[in-house]
């Protein structure tokens, strides 16, 4: 790392955390093959059931495989960024690999939205593999994701309605409440429905619930047992299509990636983009289809948004995709075209069937 960069990073995480970084690094190392050529420290900060984690140490071993463990992973055992500083963590060197919510870092990027706006689609594999295709085609070249290699963009499952005060069965119930947001277009729905946004990550639901600081979250069906929420809500509402959804990244640091012998690199890059972003997704359906019996078992009533609140959301968030269609034309980039390739892809993907 630069000594300019060492000097940004500081001011971003204070002096304790490279500390506490260094020491993580180094413990990791101990436990590092010896034949390793390069070390990958990865900065992982879901919990350790949820798709990320689990998705993360598997793409560590498949990198391990076929370079022979000669590009190996050092999950660290606690995260030294928090979801929302990973992304600068990454720039900076402090850790090599990372993924993060594009909308924890409020208002940083503009076009991953495109995937956020609500009933894009049922399926996080479907979503996920079109995303990432329409990214390559139509997004990358704008350079949004300047300072790091772009490993995958994904999706969850569609995003839902969890709370502990009342049953959302209009869109009306839900003006006044406090709901947990993952940033990024949900917020902007949050406004235009009378939702009190809080701004927090995945791993703050469930104590903003507990305690009652949040009488509800928006949160894909992934999260309900790997964040307990069947010990805190009481109210769930499913909307087909998906009240948002959220767009993830994961990135490497440019250095450190380039550091990988270019014969290695050749290895890993086929299990990178489109694939990293199809065992995701499909890891995010896997959870997402255990979640409604979770909530059976604890007797949470699910209600199913009808026809009326799916018109009505969509008719109220559609100055949201006229807004962005303006912010994207500023990065050379035609919105609907996106959204209309989105559309195509999507419809690719279900008629070629899972896994294909």
């Amino acid at each position: 790392m630069k000594t300019t960069d060492k000097i940004s990073a500081k001011k971003r995480f204070g002096t304790g955390t490279i500390s506490a970084a260094t020491a993580l690094l180094a413990a990791a190392l101990i436990a590092t093959p010896a034949n390793a050529q390069v070390v990958l420290n990865v900065n992982n900060w879901a919990g350790p059931t949820y798709p990320l984690a689990t998705e993360a140490a598997g793409l560590c071993e498949d990198i391990k495989t076929v370079t022979e463990g000669r590009v190996v992973c050092n999950i660290l055992p606690k995260p030294i960024a928090t979801p929302a500083q990973t992304f600068d963590a990454v720039v900076s060197g402090i850790v090599d690999i990372g993924y993060t919510v594009h909308g924890y870092t409020e208002g940083r990027f503009v076009l991953t939205k495109a995937v956020e706006f609500p009933l894009f689609g049922d399926t996080a594999e479907t979503m996920s593999v079109a995303y990432q295709r329409v990214y390559d085609q139509m997004l990358a070249d704008a350079n949004e994701h300047e300072g790091v290699k772009v490993l995958a963009v994904h999706v969850h499952g569609p995003g839902q309605i969890f709370n502990i005060r009342k049953e959302i069965k209009a869109m009306s119930d839900l003006n006044g409440l406090k709901m947990r947001v993952g940033g990024g277009v949900i917020n902007d729905v949050s406004a235009l429905v009378g939702v009190v946004p809080i701004l927090k990550p995945a791993t703050e639901v469930y104590e903003l619930l507990s305690t009652g600081v949040a009488d509800g979250v928006f949160f894909a069906k992934d999260g309900v047992i790997p964040y307990n929420l069947p010990e805190v809500v009481k109210y769930t509402t499913f909307v087909p299509g998906g009240m948002y959804n959220l767009s993830f990244g994961w990135f490497a640091n440019p250095d450190k990636w380039n550091s990988i012998p270019e014969a290695d690199r050749a290895l890993i890059e086929p299990l990178l983009g489109e694939t990293l972003a199809r065992r995701l997704g499909a890891k995010f359906d896997e959870a997402d289809g255990v979640a409604p019996q979770a909530l059976a078992d604890a007797g949470i009533p699910v209600t199913i948004a009808d026809e009326a609140f799916l018109a009505e959301l969509a008719e109220t968030t559609e100055p949201l995709r006229a807004a962005w269609f303006e912010d994207a034309a500023k990065f050379g980039v035609d919105g609907q075209a996106v959204l209309d390739a989105l559309k195509a892809e999507v419809a690719k993907v279900e008629a070629a069937g899972a896994g294909s």
